[in-house]
């Protein structure tokens, strides 16, 4: 596997190695012993979560805060996602600032987000399902979330946001400035 650091410290993005062949393809999603040799995570992923949209959804911006933050790994199975994350570890060099990737059935990317980011995406392709591994369990009472489209973060979400498709619940979420967050 490739390991491609951002300049966020602890955000990956993972490159699988593919056989490809006349028959098709072959990679190894996910091999714990290798995933921390080659990244230095070392908790074990304990939930995973598939979700399906179409074109034009924006799931976001969503965390769980302290002490049942969540470390996540994120793919697309189809489809195409523009997948971002938001720093909210208050003494990192890049809190406040959010980072985007492109993660696809095609490139098959996988984006590894430590506990303290907020995590959305939005759909780039006509349906997309996405597959994500969580090292701890959800949790209601310590989810939070930040409101998708604050101009104060301007993320550039790769769709025209004025007609996404956002849940009531991502509608309302709090600006950042005024988010409650436990990193």
């Amino acid at each position: 596997m490739n390991v491609i650091e951002t300049p966020f410290e602890g955000l990956m993005i993972i490159e699988p190695r593919v056989f490809n062949d006349d028959r098709g393809y072959f990679f190894e999603s996910f091999n714990e012993r290798n995933f921390e040799s080659a990244t230095g995570f070392n908790n074990r992923f304990v939930q995973d979560n598939q979700a399906r949209s179409t074109y034009g959804v924006l799931r976001g911006l969503h965390y769980q805060n302290a002490p049942n933050a969540q470390t996540k790994l994120i793919r697309a199975l189809e489809g195409a996602i523009w997948d971002v994350v938001v720093d909210l570890r208050i003494h990192s060099k890049t809190f406040g600032q959010w980072y985007g990737v492109e993660l696809s059935a095609e490139n098959k990317r996988q984006f590894l987000i430590p506990r303290g980011f907020a995590h959305g995406y939005s759909v780039l392709s006509e349906t997309a399902e996405v597959f994500y591994k969580c090292d701890n369990f959800y949790s209601k009472q310590d989810e939070g979330g930040v409101l998708y489209n604050d101009p104060a973060l301007a993320i550039d979400w790769k769709i025209d946001i004025s007609k996404a498709l956002v849940s009531e619940k991502d509608l309302v979420q709090p600006l950042f400035a005024d988010a409650v967050y436990r990193f």
